[in-house]
């Protein structure tokens, strides 16, 4: 099991953080956003329903902007706008 990080077009990244458990989604996440620009956008992809919480907490108390949510099957693909 390995964590996935990729650049998937102009500003946009993918972290792909299935089969962990917290703290290590948040702290995974937190670390792909120190990577990107302002603006650039990071689609984090988990299968972890408490890791929601401190990803949602972590964005609020960075600035970053949660956009979108989709949950499905067990596993929630959310979309984070790096704020400045």
């Amino acid at each position: 099991m390995a964590v996935k990080f990729e650049k998937t077009g102009d500003g946009s990244y993918m972290l792909d953080v299935c089969g962990y458990v917290c703290p290590q989604p948040q702290m995974y996440t937190k670390k792909a956003l120190q990577k990107l620009g302002v603006g650039d956008v990071l689609t984090v992809v988990f299968d972890n329903p408490s890791s929601g919480e401190s990803i949602i907490s972590m964005c609020e108390s960075d600035g970053n902007d949660l956009f979108d949510q989709n949950n499905q099957n067990g596993t929630s693909s959310w979309k984070i706008r790096k704020g400045g």
